[in-house]
């Protein structure tokens, strides 16, 4: 029963991204743009969080860990971007 909620969660997540991508490529305005780039992130965690629990491999998780981390440093710098104009002050 958890296989088959895995695999209809990794199709729901797949269409995420697949949106997501969407909007990244096709953004009326920067912001949307940086929105979508984080949104994107999270589904491709969830993602991996998802192929792991499949997969019976605590590797992907570690893997997910440290996308997260990567996403939120560069949503920040994305933020900081669109709001200063400077990433580093």
């Amino acid at each position: 029963m958890i296989e088959a909620a895995a695999w209809v969660a990794l199709v729901a997540f797949g269409a995420g991204v697949l949106l997501c991508a969407w909007r990244l490529w096709r953004g009326p305005d920067l912001v949307d743009r940086v929105l979508a780039m984080d949104t994107l992130t999270v589904n491709v965690i969830a993602l991996i969080v998802t192929w792991g629990i499949l997969q019976g491999s605590s590797v992907l998780f570690e893997a997910a860990l440290f996308f997260a981390m990567i996403g939120f440093v560069s949503t920040v710098a994305f933020c900081r971007y669109v709001l200063r104009g400077l990433i580093i002050e």
